[in-house]
């Protein structure tokens, strides 16, 4: 492992893509410390250990924000509003047909996509830190005038944007998805929390609070790297005067191709109603009561949720009739099944076969922190850091960062990290 890093150290590209990401995250660590204009954050985490908070809806965005939200600070939003933004625009590409049509274009498209992406950040952004700012001050944790109000909601907008910006410099300049990075950072500011609530618990939660972690993070490595591998053949065809070979390959087909998204996707979805809730007092005691991370309303909902959004990512990443037709243009085909529409149809089967378990994992392990406080006596603490959701995406990240250094590395001969 250490000849491995050491490596990955000496090549000076991947060097400065790794200083880049550390020195962006600093950064963004430094801006979750710093509070708000005229916000004391001493009230804010009074409030939230006071009232409960921490077991609600808003304990989850916390979560999210690395406790930037719980001192609300300069990033008290956190990067929630863009993957927000992003599921909106994903939809309305299905329902929207000029969407569809700018998805088709290529890079042209994406990034017309990508800036209507960041347009309706800024909105759910300022949305969002309305209903915050609204809260706070209704519950007496947020003394400010109108004025300082705007200054707040304003500073807090900008805050989600330059979020957004830096997650992007990350994915360009640096190692790794930058919204993924960020998240993940986000989480691991909880893990020393937990780790102390462990060591403070009952004899119960000493014992197997270690075997349950281990557990879970070996089940999420073994679905998260677990592929079906489709075999392709290859014909031999001329290529202008020359003959090209036929040979063998294989497709691989993963078994959660969606990744840590859907689970995003849910959580971003399931903040909506305590954000609206703000708005409408006259809802805040239905909200109050069903949307709680621990009621079974709320898990039923965001179980379901997790499974719909993992079929719809899946079928938006991968289209079983353009791998049809790339596989008939190139002279492939797979050994037992005719080229075109049947092939197309045979890959669309075997991915909603695959999908099925996936899905059905990603919304057991994003339930499992829940049940842990309600029927396994943990702490609220200790099962957020041991959560599914949390190891879900920690490990998730943490495998595609390190497969993308892996690829780094074998571009210049050094053997990777992983095996």
């Amino acid at each position: 492992m250490f000849s491995w890093l050491a490596n990955a150290w000496r090549v000076p590209e991947l060097r400065r893509r790794v200083l880049f990401t550390a020195m962006i995250l600093a950064v963004y660590r430094l801006g979750s410390w710093i509070p708000a204009p005229g916000v004391n954050s001493e009230t804010i985490q009074n409030y939230f250990s006071s009232s409960g908070a921490g077991g609600t809806v808003l304990g989850l965005l916390d979560l999210f924000s690395g406790g930037a939200l719980s001192q609300f600070s300069l990033f008290a939003l956190g990067i929630m509003p863009y993957i927000t933004a992003s599921i909106i625009l994903q939809l309305m590409t299905v329902v929207i047909p000029k969407l569809g049509e700018l998805q088709k274009e290529g890079e042209a498209g994406y990034a017309k996509i990508t800036q209507y992406t960041r347009y309706l950040t800024i909105v759910l952004a300022a949305a969002q830190a309305t209903g915050y700012a609204f809260l706070f001050r209704s519950q007496g944790a947020l003394e400010a005038g109108s004025g300082e109000l705007v200054l707040i909601i304003t500073t807090l907008t900008a805050g989600t944007a330059l979020l957004m910006w830096m997650g992007e410099l990350i994915t360009k300049r640096g190692i790794g998805n930058g919204i993924s990075i960020l998240i993940f950072a986000s989480i691991l500011v909880g893990a020393p929390l937990g780790i102390a609530a462990w060591w403070n618990g009952g004899p119960m939660e000493k014992l197997f609070y270690p075997l349950i972690a281990l557990g879970i993070v070996a089940a999420v490595v073994f679905v998260q790297e677990g592929q079906r591998r489709i075999p392709i053949q290859y014909a031999k065809r001329m290529v202008g005067r020359r003959m090209t070979a036929g040979g063998s390959t294989y497709l691989p087909l993963r078994v959660n191709m969606a990744g840590v998204i859907p689970i995003i996707f849910a959580a971003a979805i399931l903040a909506f109603p305590p954000t609206m809730a703000q708005y409408f007092p006259g809802t805040r005691d239905f909200v109050n009561e069903y949307f709680q991370p621990n009621d079974w309303i709320y898990l039923l909902t965001q179980g379901m949720m997790i499974v719909l959004f993992t079929y719809f990512y899946t079928a938006v990443q991968f289209n079983p009739v353009d791998q049809a037709d790339n596989l008939r243009r190139h002279g492939g085909y797979i050994p037992g099944i005719r080229p075109g529409p049947p092939t197309a149809q045979y890959l669309d089967r075997v991915l909603s076969r695959l999908t099925l378990p996936g899905s059905l994992f990603l919304a057991t392990v994003a339930t499992l922190p829940s049940l842990f406080i309600a029927y396994g006596g943990f702490s609220q603490a200790s099962a957020g850091a041991l959560g599914g959701t949390s190891v879900l995406i920690a490990v998730g990240v943490a495998l595609d960062t390190m497969r993308q250094m892996e690829s780094q590395m074998m571009m210049r001969s050094y053997e990777g990290f992983l095996r």
